[in-house]
């Protein structure tokens, strides 16, 4: 393991425990809760350094021991055993990791083809995080939706927050960022008479939240509409041009929201969606960028390829990246996302300790 790493990871756990420390940095909440956060993300690396020292410190005080009475053998072998362990816990937490993974995300869930179906599918979707979240205590908030005809979602984007600081620097990102990519579904659709069994997909883009810090977005690059907002079947709910629509020029990338009443609250959550976005070009960019330096960074899936199959039929959940199935696909609609979603955190642990990039791809 590195200790030039360890020892400056330790003097950035020391530093930002004297900030935190101090009243004054809780006046701008933003500043304490990203400070918070760095901080909690280097707690389980300082208890992990520290239980290390004492082991090694222990070992060669009872070796000593053993040295003039042999009673004390048995106890230097049992502290010897416990430490690679704690050596190979350090050193997992000493891979530099995804700098998104404390940070809150929105989750964009598109209907693709399938039409009617598919938008179905994107509202089965987006209640299977919604309850996910709930279960996990986070916050979640819709940022904007198009509702379609039968009660699905052709479009919504959903915020998703932990309450306070996440526990050792593990935000929603952390356990969601695996779900970018085309999802599809195999079921006998609402609107089949026949009882055939049908094919549909729907996308899922999930972005970590950008804070102010960490995109700069100048006004002068932004190009706003105004328009009327829209219900099901095209028809106006809204006599006035309250909905907003954003385009960054520089980059194309175009953002519209009409869920609010007000035309400035519209605004605001469609610049939360465009910094977000933002934010992941600018990360995309940078990796493209630096290959080197992305061999020591979490990387999420490609969003285009098609990631996870929900067979209902035989109430199966397949994800193709790492060939996982289980035959429990009632319960993962309902929330309970743990399985697949810890089968793809360990696929991922195991290609970072591996020296690898992605998650390993069938």
């Amino acid at each position: 393991m590195s200790s030039e790493r360890l020892a400056a990871l330790l003097d950035e756990y020391a530093e930002l425990e004297k900030r935190l420390a101090d009243p004054a940095i809780h006046a701008d909440q933003g500043t304490a809760r990203r400070v918070g956060r760095r901080y909690a993300e280097l707690v389980p690396l300082y208890k992990a350094a520290g239980e290390l020292e004492q082991a090694r410190a222990d070992l060669v005080a009872a070796r000593e021991l053993a040295a003039e009475d042999p009673a004390f053998a048995a106890e230097a072998e049992s502290i010897a055993a416990t430490v690679p362990a704690l050596e190979e816990r350090l050193a997992e937490l000493l891979i530099p990791r995804d700098p998104h993974d404390a940070k809150d995300v929105i989750v964009e869930i598109k209907a693709g083809e399938g039409g009617e179906e598919s938008a179905l599918f994107a509202g089965d979707l987006l209640r299977m995080y919604t309850r996910y979240a709930e279960r996990r205590g986070w916050l979640t908030e819709v940022i904007d939706a198009q509702d379609s005809d039968l009660g699905g979602v052709k479009d919504v984007s959903l915020a998703i927050k932990t309450k306070g600081v996440p526990e050792g620097g593990n935000g929603v990102w952390s356990r969601l960022k695996w779900e970018g990519g085309v999802h599809r579904v195999q079921r006998v659709p609402v609107t089949e008479s026949q009882g055939r069994i049908h094919t549909s997909a729907a996308g899922v883009l999930v972005l970590p939240e950008a804070e102010d810090v960490d995109v700069t977005v100048d006004p002068n690059d932004l190009r706003i509409d105004v328009f009327r907002s829209s219900g099901p079947g095209g028809q106006s709910v809204n006599t006035t041009d309250s909905a907003v629509r954003i385009t960054h020029v520089p980059t194309g990338i175009v953002v519209s929201c009409q869920n609010e009443k007000s035309q400035l609250q519209n605004r605001e959550q469609a610049m939360r969606i465009l910094r977000a976005r933002l934010l992941a070009a600018a990360q995309e960019q940078a990796d493209a960028a630096a290959s080197d330096a992305r061999k020591a960074q979490v990387r999420t899936v490609d969003r285009s390829e098609r990631i996870r199959t929900y067979n209902f039929p035989q109430n199966r959940i397949t994800d193709h990246r790492i060939g996982y199935t289980a035959y429990n696909l009632d319960l993962a609609l309902a929330g309970e996302l743990d399985g697949v979603l810890d089968s793809l955190a360990e696929a991922d642990r195991t290609a970072r300790l591996a020296g690898e990039t992605e998650l390993t791809r069938r």
